[in-house]
Parts: C-alpha cells; sequence; structure tokens
C-alpha cells in the first residue's frame, strides 16, 4: 500500500532556545503538564525500547507512574522479555509521542530496579483487579487460550478473598536514569525544532543544551 499521500503539516507552533528550562526534568513537567491539559488520552503512555544480548531491539508501549530528578519511573513483570533484555543489556530508551500537540519527548538512560518499598507503595495504591493480575500472568510465556489466564484469575480471587493482595517478587518498577533528553516540536516544512539535553553520566547535574537539524 502506497502511503505517501498521508502528510501533515505541523503548524502548531514553535520551540526557541530561550524557551527551555536548563533542567530537562522541569522542562519535562512543563510539557507533561500541557498534555494533560490538552486532554490527550494516556499522556502519561510511552514507548519503552531495549536491547538484549544478541541485539535484536524490541519495543512496546507502558505508562510511566512516577518521575523526578532520580529518573521516569514504569512497572512491569521483572520474567517477561523487556525485563530479560534489560538484565543482558541495562539501557533503554523513551519515547512519548504527544502527537495532538505535534511533540515527542525522547529519553535515554540508564535503567535500575527501584526499592521494593517504592514497588510496594505502587502496587497497594492498584486495584484489586489489577493486583491480581500482577500475580495471573508469567508475562512473555506462551500459552494455548485466554481460559487459562481466566481459570488463574479466578484462583487468585479464591487465595486472596480478604482483598489483601501481596506483592509479587517477581513483579515490581524500573527507573530509566537519562543521560540523553531531547524536545522535538513539529514545524511547517518538516524543519521542526530539536533541542537535546546531555550530560557526561547519570551522576552528573550539569546538562548541555544544543539545537539539532531535523
Amino acid at each position: 500500500m502506497d502511503l505517501s499521500a498521508f502528510r501533515e503539516e505541523y503548524t502548531h507552533g514553535g520551540l526557541e532556545r530561550e524557551e527551555l528550562d536548563e533542567n530537562p526534568f522541569a522542562q519535562f513537567r512543563l510539557w507533561f503538564e500541557q498534555a494533560c491539559a490538552a486532554k490527550i488520552n494516556e499522556p502519561n503512555a510511552m514507548t519503552v525500547c531495549t536491547v538484549g544480548a544478541d541485539g535484536k531491539p524490541s519495543a512496546r508501549t507502558v505508562l510511566l507512574k512516577a518521575y523526578d530528578e532520580r529518573g521516569f519511573v514504569f512497572f512491569t513483570n521483572y520474567t517477561g522479555r523487556k525485563a530479560k533484555q534489560i538484565e543482558e543489556n541495562p539501557r533503554a530508551a523513551l519515547l512519548f509521542p504527544w502527537i495532538t500537540l505535534e511533540r515527542q519527548v525522547e529519553i535515554e538512560g540508564r535503567v535500575e530496579k527501584i526499592s521494593a518499598a517504592e514497588s510496594l507503595k505502587y502496587f497497594l495504591s492498584r486495584p484489586f483487579g489489577s493486583q491480581l493480575g500482577a500475580w495471573v500472568s508469567h508475562q512473555s510465556t506462551v500459552i494455548s487460550s485466554r481460559s487459562i489466564l481466566l481459570k488463574k484469575l479466578d484462583e487468585m480471587k479464591r487465595k486472596f478473598t480478604e482483598g489483601k493482595v501481596p506483592l509479587p517478587d517477581f513483579w515490581g518498577g524500573y527507573r530509566v536514569v537519562p543521560v540523553r533528553v531531547e524536545f522535538w516540536q513539529g514545524r511547517p516544512n518538516r524543519l521542526h525544532d530539536r533541542f537535546c539535553y546531555m550530560r557526561a553520566d547519570e551522576k552528573s547535574s550539569e546538562w548541555t543544551i544544543e539545537r539539532l537539524a531535523p
């Protein structure tokens, strides 16, 4: 199928160096709040890209659940494909595609597990069904039918009848500690505005900001 006719001109706005906060986390907060104000569906949805020891990349969409100057946090099963790739190669890239605002944010950095206490705090905030779901699915394994999941869910409901579901030891959070953050704003004629924040390593508090060619 020829998709060459699919074309939009980006005219929402621009991005200038003097508009940027010197801190990429503060700049991200500003853009995230604007994405929320624009009522974008799932503004915290992000693509997580990982690469295992075999060099084969994979990508999937997950939800950002926390961020601060330490990094960007998401939760998952520690036995799934992404977790295995992170174990083999603890680096990842995140992408926030805020298409409605003609914006993207790309983040690259090292990945680390958050503490069990942090994982537990978030786990306890989840709805009962989501807590059960963490126990039900052995993520990325082959199953013959959906009925297996539903049967396991019924089993978990009977097991945790009082509604108190413990944190699985195979489930928790990861934090991406960035060394590179790029803010991308669409512009007419494909001459987009791109600004890249870089630091030497994740322990440095000094960021350099450079404009990139589109």
